[in-house]
């Protein structure tokens, strides 16, 4: 079924498919990286944090903050984080702060 080309326009190829075949939810470009660093926080013992290189980081600092951001408060978690000018510093809130 998925063979169905419309071509209404010479640059402009579309496809008719099932809609059953349509992919449903989002997996973001970073959620690997974030649910690696998810899973190595989840069992970091208290009054440590996860130490991640810059470097090593598939996109920007900004970047991976921002998708650590939407993962945390989409699952209920809450995490701190800082960063200097070669790492991001990762780890979870003492109950007392």
């Amino acid at each position: 079924m998925a063979s169905n080309l419309i071509s209404d326009s010479k640059h402009l190829r579309l496809q008719a498919i099932r809609q059953s075949e349509v992919p449903r939810g989002r997996e973001g470009k970073h959620k690997a990286i974030i649910d690696l660093l998810l899973r190595h926080l989840d069992q970091l013992e208290p009054g440590n944090a996860l130490k991640v290189s810059l470097a090593a980081l598939p996109c920007t600092k900004a970047q991976i903050r921002a998708a650590l951001n939407r993962a945390t408060h989409k699952r209920g978690l809450a995490i701190v984080t800082s960063s200097d000018a070669a790492n991001l510093y990762l780890w979870k809130p003492s109950p007392n702060s």
